[in-house]
């Protein structure tokens, strides 16, 4: 069974428009396609990376506060 046209022509400018990014953009500044989506892959990674780098900081941080820093028991506690 075939697509209607309107599914089609939707299909091809949801393809062009999202998809075709990093293509257009290597087109227009004259950069080998292939070069840019490994860029882009490797940054994605690195960058992902970096903020759970900072997440685990983040917790050490937290973990170490906790040591340090005791609570006070509270009135009620008593």
């Amino acid at each position: 069974m075939r697509e209607p046209k309107i599914i089609t022509d939707l299909r091809h400018k949801v393809e062009h428009e999202w998809f075709g990014t990093l293509t257009r953009f290597g087109s227009r500044l004259g950069i080998p396609v292939s070069k840019l989506r490994v860029f882009f892959i490797y940054s994605t990674f690195a960058t992902a990376g970096f903020f759970f780098l900072v997440y685990l900081m983040m917790a050490f941080t937290l973990w170490v506060k906790d040591i340090f820093i005791t609570r006070r028991p509270n009135v009620f506690d008593l």
